[in-house]
């Protein structure tokens, strides 16, 4: 794998997991020292990242792309479509074996682990929940609204209550599915789809343009 590849894989982690604020400037000579590299890796591995979406070049430099309010919006309308017909599905199609999996997935956390394990096991939870599907385009598109949505997601496993709310609701969709009930899964996941939207867009991040939550600049307004 090629320098750039690995630089490019790692400052793509480390802005996604929030290591690097939206908002934050930085310089290629800072991220020389940083990865101990020349500047035509870091270069062509920031170009790459320019074209994501996840940073931007400035006059003197580079900054991490601010939390697009709008663009939020748009994934998470279309998750909300997505979804459901990933739960009807996986009604339909999903193997007992393939559900103990995903149920050993959540089990994995526990009031003690950190909040990256709990971020790291919801987007695996909504990827599997696509596997079960049987459709890998359905896989495809939800692994790339989890990446989409990343940054945001954070909100959402913050504080302990939020991490206990995600737990419940992802037990509840699970269950759904196991028991083949169709509209039960449905208005499940569609119910916890519209709480993250109204918690994290609605009551976090709407309250003007060009501000911070939690340090972390945002753009636009719902």
């Amino acid at each position: 794998m090629s320098q750039m590849i690995l630089i490019y894989e790692q400052l793509r982690d480390i802005i996604l997991s929030l290591g690097m604020a939206p908002g934050e400037r930085f310089s290629e000579r800072s991220l020389e020292s940083r990865f101990d590299a020349s500047r035509t890796p870091i270069r062509a591995a920031l170009m790459r990242l320019e074209t994501d979406g996840l940073v931007a070049r400035e006059e003197r430099g580079w900054m991490v792309t601010p939390i697009s309010l709008a663009e939020l919006e748009q994934a998470i309308e279309f998750r909300q479509v997505i979804e459901v017909e990933v739960v009807k599905l996986a009604c339909l199609r999903a193997q007992a074996s393939d559900i103990d999996l995903i149920e050993e997935i959540l089990a994995s956390c526990t009031l003690a682990s950190h909040r990256s394990d709990w971020h790291r096991v919801g987007s695996d939870f909504h990827v599997e929940l696509a596997r079960l599907s049987g459709n890998r385009f359905y896989m495809r598109a939800v692994e790339d609204l989890m990446v989409r949505l990343s940054r945001a997601r954070w909100l959402e496993v913050w504080d302990e209550s939020g991490r206990e709310r995600s737990w419940s609701e992802h037990r509840s969709i699970l269950g759904h599915i196991r028991a083949g009930a169709v509209q039960a899964a449905i208005e499940a996941v569609g119910e916890h789809i519209s709480g993250v939207r109204s918690r994290n867009l609605g009551n976090r991040l709407s309250d003007g343009s060009g501000h911070t939550v939690r340090g972390y600049s945002v753009v636009g307004k719902i």
